[in-house]
């Protein structure tokens, strides 16, 4: 499992380069996206995916391996609007983004941790289109969720939905470029 620690932190130091850089871009611009808007662009994100490996000719020039980080960062900017509320404007600065995209980072890294242990590394038996089916499961979870003000009775909520896309994601992200 030392392994799969170390190819997760890579992976995920990949995809916060590229939020990092984003986030000089753009600034902390999607502070003004609510939870459902975010699950709509993972949902985009995931479904690209899905046409992608269906083999249908790409007409945008970028692959698979962008789109797993974009919902890994798109992930945990959804768990950082469902902790402090979406705003009418942009009202935290870089260091302060960077410092709650770590946090969730880390949160996500606990639970991957700890599932793994008890499923013993089944994802590395699982194909990458399998986690790109469960992701988009779990935006479908998500949604429904959402649809009903966010209140469950029984299933965990929002923020366990958007740290498994963030996992399976990496696992994507791993297995693509382990090769």
């Amino acid at each position: 499992m030392d392994k799969t620690n170390h190819q997760f932190d890579q992976a995920l130091s990949r995809c916060r380069e590229i939020f990092s850089k984003k986030l000089q871009d753009y600034g902390a611009s999607w502070r003004i996206m609510r939870p459902s808007s975010i699950t709509d662009q993972l949902f985009i994100k995931a479904k690209r995916i899905r046409t992608l490996e269906s083999g249908e000719k790409a007409l945008v020039n970028e692959g698979i391996l962008p789109e797993f980080i974009a919902i890994v960062n798109y992930g945990i900017v959804g768990l950082i609007q469902l902790e402090k509320q979406s705003t009418d404007k942009v009202d935290i600065d870089a260091d302060s983004a960077m410092a709650l995209y770590d946090s969730f980072a880390r949160s996500a890294r606990d639970l991957m941790i700890a599932k793994n242990h008890d499923y013993g590394e089944a994802w590395r038996d699982m194909r990458i289109s399998s986690y790109t089916d469960m992701i988009l499961t779990k935006i479908n979870r998500t949604k429904q969720i959402e649809d009903n003000d966010g209140s469950t009775i029984i299933s965990e909520g929002i923020d366990a939905n958007y740290m498994d896309m963030i996992n399976y994601a990496i696992f994507g992200i791993i297995k693509l470029t382990e090769k």
